[in-house]
């Protein structure tokens, strides 16, 4: 027997997948925050100054040293995201739609996610992509200082043919990331008897949108490794993150505080980070010893990383 199709029954059609929406939209934890800053926009794109150019304390004497961030660096422009789905009006008529509640719950999930996929792309090919220096964000040559405040090659690199590993300083203000959010995603509906393609197509129609886009911060706080993940290898990148200074010559205080990983490196990284012995090459043998690494970074693993 046929359900009839009135306001009543679209409206609680409506509120049922919203509900759903919401319902992924809040079970899905997003781990975007361990890397990235939020930074909300109001119009087309966001214009940043160099975040490098931000400067630290100094003591006070003559005049105030203004440091001029008026200049925009780099611009991230939004971008526009959509998903939806139609319901054929037979399926409303026949209650046919314990699946599309799913379906809904997992347009929330995906937007929720949303962030990840941009801002781990990213990182995954920050190694190819320019930022706002004009060198890669994973390079072996930006511009910097040494501890006597002159000009030198900074690395935030590692070379190696194995799967990436990153170490990230999610301390500091300046975040290596940047999450901009333009117009939060919201469910819609189309289903209406006058909307077009209810009439055209005998179709109800239930979308997500949204407007937002992900962008390169402080490459000083995140460094990228494609030779195995290793104590010795660890170490230098650590001591690479420890060795980056302001103008001034003073130290940019940078400690790894997340070891990211794709799951191929999952165990690698938890024996680094949390087991009492690690194994260390000594000639062609590998002997155990003391892991002096242990607790010094927590490892996350992400799958959008493999």
């Amino acid at each position: 027997m046929s359900k009839p199709i009135n306001v009543d029954t679209l409206h609680a059609l409506f509120t049922s997948l919203s509900l759903a929406f919401n319902q992924g939209l809040a079970a899905t934890t997003a781990l975007w925050p361990v890397l990235a800053m939020e930074i909300p926009s109001t119009g087309a794109d966001n214009k940043y100054p160099r975040l490098d150019e931000f400067p630290g304390m100094r003591e006070w004497i003559g005049d105030r040293y203004i440091k001029d961030l008026s200049k925009a660096a780099f611009a991230i422009e939004n971008r526009s995201f959509e998903m939806t789905i139609g319901i054929p009006r037979p399926h409303v008529e026949d209650d046919q739609l314990g699946l599309y509640g799913k379906l809904a719950e997992g347009m929330g999930s995906g937007a929720r996610t949303l962030p990840d996929k941009l801002i781990f792309g990213l990182l995954k090919r920050g190694d190819k992509e320019i930022c706002w220096d004009g060198q890669n964000f994973f390079d072996a040559d930006h511009p910097g200082f040494n501890s006597e405040g002159k000009e030198t090659s900074v690395s935030n690199i590692q070379p190696g043919d194995g799967p990436a590993w990153f170490l990230i300083d999610d301390s500091q203000i300046l975040k290596p990331m940047i999450w901009q959010p333009r117009r939060k995603f919201e469910f819609v509906a189309k289903q209406e008897a006058k909307d077009d393609i209810v009439f055209m197509k005998d179709k109800f129609v239930y979308g997500v949108d949204g407007r937002c886009n992900a962008g390169f911060g402080m490459w000083q706080c995140a460094f990228m490794s494609k030779a195995p993940l290793t104590p010795e290898n660890y170490a230098a990148a650590r001591a690479a993150m420890g060795s980056i200074f302001r103008e001034n010559g003073e130290s940019l205080a940078i400690t790894p505080k997340k070891l990211l990983v794709p799951p191929a490196l999952e165990s690698d990284a938890r024996m680094l980070a949390t087991s009492e012995m690690v194994g260390e090459k000594v000639g062609d043998a590998t002997v155990a010893i003391s892991n002096k690494w242990k607790g010094t970074v927590e490892p996350v693993i992400v799958p959008l990383l493999a």
